[in-house]
């Protein structure tokens, strides 16, 4: 079936949400789970203890739910920057979020007993500790994060990604996991400095294919940016204002984060002045 954004109705004043049920069902189950853990949690300890981490997955949730089900997801089947917005808020925004929440424990809690008992044996005994940990080495995750980004931005499978919901489901997946997988080994497995160096990284190709999107000469995005007239743009313009998005805004969320990790690692290094 093709996507939305390719069936050419006009836009109107009021902008519809997008209930696809690929994504619908995954959000509703994931925050009822959570739920169902944290409830559990709650009767055994103070929920208070753990109301950043609480905050923090509710934020990436709802972040999720702006970028994928909200108008923002039916902006961005019709312009080039409204689904460049939708994709940062993916791999930027929610997955940082989520990653900092640590929801495996509340989801664990959801399960009854023998199946966390059951689940906890499972995961030992097959290879997915190694596999974890393979996948979360900083540098691997980092290459992982980076080719997912550069290979879905290539022009053809872009174009073909808007035209087809099963490319396109993959596309927002493929983000979303080589996100958390690049988030989590910068938070769990990185120590500060070698993080400021994997988010530099980051933000200097990113911004590279931001800069390339924007200052290309003709348009590359043929299939994406072709209802921008209809917006009062030119499908050029559209591509410029995306690129722009990547290159600028979105490095500029990888450069506060690092600054973040700078710091922290600038206070664990100096000396303790009560100690001197």
């Amino acid at each position: 079936m093709p996507a939305v954004a390719h069936e050419g109705e006009a836009h109107g004043a009021a902008l519809p949400w997008t209930f696809d049920p690929w994504i619908v069902v995954p959000l509703a189950v994931s925050a009822a789970v959570y739920a169902m853990g944290v409830g559990q949690l709650a009767q055994r300890s103070d929920l208070r203890r753990r109301g950043w981490e609480h905050a923090c997955y509710a934020a990436g949730w709802l972040a999720l739910a702006a970028a994928l089900v909200s108008p923002l997801h039916w902006l961005g089947e019709h312009l080039f920057t409204f689904h460049m917005i939708e994709h940062e808020i993916v791999m930027a925004v929610a997955a940082p979020l989520l990653v900092l929440a640590r929801p495996l424990g509340p989801f664990l809690w959801a399960l009854p007993k023998p199946a966390r008992l059951r689940l906890a044996r499972m995961s030992q005994r097959s290879g997915w500790p190694v596999v974890w940990s393979a996948l979360t080495r900083p540098v691997t995750a980092t290459t992982l994060h980076g080719i997912a980004i550069w290979i879905w931005h290539l022009p053809a499978l872009f174009d073909a990604a808007v035209e087809n919901d099963v490319l396109h489901r993959l596309q927002h997946l493929s983000f979303l996991i080589t996100a958390l997988i690049f988030w989590w080994a910068l938070v769990r497995r990185c120590t500060a400095g070698a993080a400021v160096a994997h988010l530099f990284a980051t933000m200097l190709h990113t911004s590279v294919l931001g800069a390339l999107m924007a200052l290309a000469p003709r348009v590359l995005y043929a299939a994406q940016t072709q209802y921008a007239p209809d917006w009062g743009l030119t499908p050029l313009e559209d591509q410029q204002l995306a690129g722009l998005i990547m290159w600028v805004p979105a490095g500029t969320v990888y450069a506060g984060a690092a600054l973040v990790f700078a710091a922290r690692w600038i206070s664990r290094s100096r000396p303790d002045w009560r100690t001197t």
